[in-house]
Parts: structure tokens; sequence; C-alpha cells
């Protein structure tokens, strides 16, 4: 019998003016000192004024942290736990996309714990977590990381990323509310939920799916792929921006739970290298990958191009599992982000370092229905580079 382990957030609130809620979970901790980690330009938008100045009426004491950027590097991490230890904390809130929450989540698990940040990473640490931390409230603005279901936190080094994992890092409460991502721009829109789009699909291909996941990585796929486009185009989509938000969450909850691959694995040194964006990293792979290991799982890629409303059902199973990769192309392309890496400036001299780092990416890999060595990896990329779709074995573009 095959044993299938199911970790979700203790509690989540989602749904169309679901922020109400926080005020009610805050209270519930009686904290005399509340963290509030998010990033500058949130801030500046003014989204969070009305916010901390409402813990601030109800007297709570609110310090405000900002020192916040996209791809985290670990020197940032370093600089926020040390700030938090010194803080005398009760609880810690994470306010905005993915290095937000993510960050947010060390804070608050490494603020009673000693030593460095680089003690607890995946690839290279010594230490392990051994207590829960702080209490953490986390409030996503993007629909895309599902870091507010997720106990990982990345951080970017010199090359590549790691990770620090651990169900302490797991938030105590998740407010999921689709009207803050109303103002994100398209260009993160789209980057984020591609990025969400991912985690349902390699969460469906990923060889620990179980029934669990794969009903919350469908029904993410048929939300994000019916919506994406729309919130692309019109931000101010209600309808789209809801979507969105519960098929970015399902899609959190499914890959953490059944894991991602080879698309992560491979995203991980472009952001490393090159500082593109996680979503970004991701789209720009996924049809790549997708295209490479479809052999592998031609049955789930069938069925994830009927979630896409790829109108296949008169396919057999191998021309839908092909038709599959001609969706990913088709939507990454029609939200607007390039799709091969010589789109994104990264020259070809650079591919046998992209290489060598994803090769180290084992825990991801480990995931995937393909087995993916470094010849697989250096092809795949050069595929993404050239803009030709290839298989295992063949060079020549899959028709």
């Amino acid at each position: 019998m095959t044993l299938s382990k199911l970790v979700f957030t203790p509690l989540q609130y989602i749904g169309w003016g679901s922020l109400e809620q926080l005020w009610t979970e805050v209270e519930k901790y009686a904290p005399s000192r509340i963290l509030l980690i998010t990033d500058a330009i949130l801030e500046k938008l003014g989204m969070i004024e009305p916010i901390s100045s409402k813990l601030t009426a109800q007297g709570y004491d609110v310090d405000i942290y900002t020192d916040v950027v996209p791809e985290p590097p670990l020197a940032v991490g370093e600089k926020l736990v040390s700030y938090t230890r010194d803080g005398r904390f009760d609880l810690v809130i994470g306010i905005g996309g993915g290095s937000a929450m993510d960050l947010a989540k060390l804070a608050a698990v490494l603020a009673v714990h000693q030593g460095q940040v680089a003690d607890y990473l995946n690839l290279t640490g010594t230490k392990k977590l051994q207590h829960k931390g702080l209490p953490k409230i986390l409030i996503p603005t993007t629909s895309g990381t599902g870091s507010e279901v997720t106990n990982i936190s990345v951080l970017s080094l010199a090359t590549t990323k790691d990770v620090v994992a651990h169900d302490y890092l797991m938030a105590d409460v998740a407010i999921v509310d689709p009207q803050l991502t109303v103002s994100v721009p398209p260009r993160v829109t789209a980057a984020t939920g591609v990025d969400a789009l991912t985690h349902a699909i390699e969460a469906y291909v990923s060889v620990n799916a179980n029934p669990a996941t794969d009903g919350l990585a469908l029904q993410a796929i048929r939300l994000i792929s019916g919506a994406l486009r729309k919130a692309v185009s019109n931000g101010q989509d209600r309808q789209a921006r809801i979507d969105m938000s519960y098929g970015s969450n399902m899609a959190g909850i499914a890959f953490f739970n059944a894991g991602v691959a080879g698309v992560h694995a491979l995203a991980y040194p472009l952001g490393g290298q090159f500082h593109l964006s996680h979503g970004e990293s991701n789209a720009v792979l996924l049809p790549y990958v997708m295209g490479y290991i479809r052999s592998s799982c031609v049955k789930r890629m069938s069925d994830i191009v009927h979630a896409l409303g790829g109108y296949a059902s008169y396919l057999s199973e191998e021309a839908a599992s092909r038709k599959c990769v001609e969706e990913l192309e088709r939507l990454v392309r029609d939200v607007g982000i390039p799709n091969t890496l010589r789109g994104f400036q990264i020259p070809a001299d650079a591919l046998d370092s992209l290489t060598e780092d994803g090769v180290q990416q084992k825990r991801l890999l480990a995931r995937s229905p393909l087995p993916l060595h470094k010849e697989d990896i250096r092809s795949i990329y050069q595929a993404a580079y050239d803009g030709i779709i290839i298989e295992p074995g063949n060079a020549a573009p899959v028709s």
C-alpha cells in the first residue's frame, strides 16, 4: 500500500474581502509587538497603511519592515532574521508576493534559533530546525507563488537558489483576498499566473501525486487557464481575479504535497545567474520541459490538455499529450512572456553553467516522471534557447 502524507495550513480564509478576518485572527494571539513584513512598492502604493493603522488603532505596536526584494538573496534573509531576533516580536505578518511571505516565514521561525540562515539551507546547511517559532499570518497580494500554503522559503545564492524547508514554516493563518491582487500590473500577473499553473502541472505529473493532489491540481489548471488571459488584459476583471486566487491557492496545496520537478529545477539557475523572476523562469521553460518528458506521462498530459480547455476529446492520448505542449506554448505567448532564453538575452555560452547548477537540484529532480540527467538538462536548456521542442534522443521538433 502506498502511503501519502497530506499537509495543510491550519486555517485559511479565501474570497473577496477576506482581509477583514485579519483583525480577529490577530486578536487571538494578543501580541504586544507585531512585525509586518512587506515590500516598499506595496507601501508606496498605499496598500499597507490602512492595515497598519487599523492594527495600531487596536492598540498593537506595529513595526513595518520593507527591506524586501524579489528573489531575495541570502544576505537579505540574514539581515531580516537578525532584525527579528533583536526586535522581540510576538507575531509576524507577511503581506505581498512570494518573496515577502517566504521571508516572513523564515524570520518567524529562525527568530528563536541560533546561527545563520545559511546553516539551515537544504543543499549545504548543517543545522536542523528545532522550534516552531513565532506565530505567522500570511497574506498574498499576487496569484502565483502559493507561499501562503507551503513550508519552504526560497533564497537566491551566487548562481542558483536554495531553500529552508520544514513544516515549522507553515503559516498559522493564511488570508487570500483576490481584491488585493487587482492592482498587480499585467507583466507580474502573467509571470505569477504561469508560475501557479506550473505548480499545478508539475504536481499532477509528479511521481508523488495522489488522488487528493490530482483533484486540486486539475481544478487549479482549469481555473488558471480560464482566467489568466483575462486577468492580464483587464486587471479589474473581478471574476478573473477570484479564479486566479483560488487557482493559485489550490495549485500551492497540490505542489506542496506532491512536489514540483524539472521545470522548477531548471528555473532556479536562471533566477540565480540572470535574476529572472521566478515566474518568468518557469514560464519560459515550461513547454520545453513538458515536451521533453511527455512520453513518460502521456495519459496525464492528455488529462492536462482537457483541463486547459484544449478541446482534444477526439484525439488519442498520444496526440492529446502533444496538443498539451502546444497549448502551453500558446498560453505563455498569449500573456506576453518571451518563449525562448534568447528572448531574455540569455547567452548561448551560459547553457553549460546553467546545466551544472540545474543538476544540483536533486530534491526537485527526484519527482520528475522521467529521470533527468545532466545530458537531458543540457538538451532542455538548448531547446529553450533555440525555441524547439525536443524529446530524449531527438533534436527535431515535436510535431
